[in-house]
């Protein structure tokens, strides 16, 4: 077993998310915390007041603690006031990707429970559509109306008394190897404990600025950027969506200090061809993660944007920083040693047993950011769990005699298309659907931009199927990311005796033809 290197930070007395920000509203209340794209600025008082002036709104509209918000939309500043306004009220927030159709958002707010959604003017219709199924959502709001709704408050909200370690803040939906994403339930604490590990590790401060594409709706901007900037007093940029030479721009102008990326964005940058026309200086460092940086994108990033670059890891199932490396002494290759209080080993494959430094099996993690488990699923709780707190991360790593740790591959079967995960068995699910489609299997095949692309196996009900039709129907059921890159027609789905598929097989032979080509 590993233990974390840095200094420890407990206890970690119990402390709610509204007590920390507010916190850090109070040492900085003139302060520009949050900036559109255009330059719009507001301070932290100005920030703090529309949250406490949302979460007075949802109360009068009959949301009270417990109750489950749901917000489906791209980065904005009114999704900050949105979140903290429904944490102030006591509720539990779940984030949906603004890129899901009808019938994921279906899923999401009717496994979570949804009482009310926030959402924007285009997404509405979606929202509507899925809402004929969920008698449960009361009401949809426009998330542009953010402002409107907290200065037509009447009055403080009422206050809540918020249990920092067992009450749910937020749940964010993680995709598992089979079936639908899972909601992963995060307390008060452990958000607050990670919020503090981050701090802790002296990366994002006071005087940084912040540029923030990474989506609010994932734990990595919604943690990492948006709540750890709120919380060490940062000033923070705030783009809906990502886009490489608006990027640049933005770090020319407004003098960013601290870039958060996933791999996908990371190779962007690196290729823009109008990279050398921006000035870039301010730039203090590079963080990457969400998926392993190759090494010799990270050489080009560094050499290109004249920064430190380095990865860190985390899953949304621990809040989501587990390791980092420091800026001081980054190993590259590596996602660095654990971040404070946090433990780690390696354990055998195949009897679970710890293995020393060097030697390759699956990477455990245990510390106070770890969830409660997943919402309404124990049975996947138990897999992903261990009776102790150790949590399961399905990732093939090993581990140096420091801690630092290095990821090989992945036990889950998951496909990571640029840093958004894709569940096979969901667009096995979809595919099943067509009518000339009698069995199907989908798995990873690498592709230089993306990392990896979903590609599906197709057995055919009869001759003469259209592979094109067939990716459009899956395409018109599932967010733009999840489509299906390439399809092939077999004559049977290699399957285990107990009827599952087999796509470690699939995988080696589609790697055995790329490897011959």
């Amino acid at each position: 077993m590993f233990t974390s290197p840095r200094p420890s930070l407990e206890p970690y007395v119990p402390l709610s998310v509204p007590d920390l920000i507010e916190a850090s509203v109070r040492r900085r209340p003139d302060k520009p915390a949050l900036m559109t794209a255009e330059g719009e600025v507001r301070t932290f008082a100005e920030f703090w007041a529309a949250a406490r002036g949302m979460a007075r709104a949802l109360q009068d509209r009959g949301i009270r603690k417990g109750d489950m918000v749901a917000i489906y939309a791209p980065n904005s500043v009114e999704y900050a006031v949105a979140l903290h306004g429904a944490l102030i009220a006591g509720t539990t927030v779940t984030t949906l990707n603004p890129l899901y159709r009808e019938r994921e958002v279906e899923h999401q707010l009717a496994d979570a429970g949804a009482k009310l959604v926030f959402t924007v003017t285009p997404l509405v219709p979606v929202v509507e559509e899925a809402r004929a199924h969920l008698p449960a959502v009361e009401a949809v709001y426009e998330l542009e109306r953010a402002w409107e709704m907290a200065r037509g408050a009447a009055g403080e909200p009422a206050p809540v008394a918020i249990d920092p370690l067992v009450d749910i803040a937020v749940l964010p939906y993680s995709s598992g190897t089979t079936g639908l994403p899972k909601g992963v339930m995060l307390t008060h604490q452990n958000l607050t404990a990670n919020i503090r590990q981050t701090l802790a590790l002296e990366m994002t401060t006071e005087s940084a600025v912040v540029l923030d594409f990474l989506p609010f709706y994932h734990i990595y901007g919604m943690m990492v950027l948006l709540n750890s900037g709120l919380a060490s007093g940062a000033t923070q940029i705030i783009l809906p969506r990502f886009d490489p030479e608006a990027a640049l721009r933005l770090i020319q102008e407004r003098h960013v200090t601290d870039l958060y990326c996933v791999p996908p964005a990371v190779l962007a940058l690196v290729n823009q061809p109008r990279l050398a026309e921006f000035d870039l200086s301010s730039l203090r460092f590079l963080m990457s993660g969400a998926a392993p940086l190759p090494a010799e994108v990270g050489r080009q990033a560094a050499a290109k944007l004249g920064c430190l670059v380095m990865q860190g890891y985390g899953l949304t199932e621990s809040s989501p920083i587990t390791h980092v490396n420091p800026l001081s002494a980054p190993r590259e290759g590596t996602i660095g040693p654990a971040v404070a209080d946090t433990f780690s080993k390696i354990i055998s494959l195949e009897t679970d047993d710890e293995l020393p430094p060097g030697e390759i099996g699956e990477l455990l993690v245990r510390g106070p950011q770890v969830m409660q488990g997943y919402w309404r699923n124990p049975e996947a709780t138990r897999e992903t769990l261990t009776p102790d707190g150790w949590l399961r991360t399905g990732d093939i790593a090993s581990a140096d005699a420091d801690g630092y740790i290095r990821i090989h591959d992945r036990k889950k079967e998951m496909i990571k298309y640029k840093g958004y995960q894709v569940a096979p068995a969901e667009l096995e699910a979809v595919l099943m659907e067509h009518p000339g489609v009698r069995d199907a299997a989908v798995i990873p095949k690498a592709d230089a931009e993306a990392g990896e692309v979903p590609k599906a196996f197709i057995v055919a009900r009869e001759p003469g199927l259209d592979l094109g039709d067939v990716a459009a129907f899956v395409a018109a059921r599932v967010a733009p990311y999840k489509k299906i890159r390439e399809l092939e027609l077999i004559d049977a789905i290699p399957k285990n005796p107990s009827g599952k598929i087999l796509r470690r097989q699939l995988i080696e032979q589609e790697r055995a033809r790329a490897a011959r080509a």
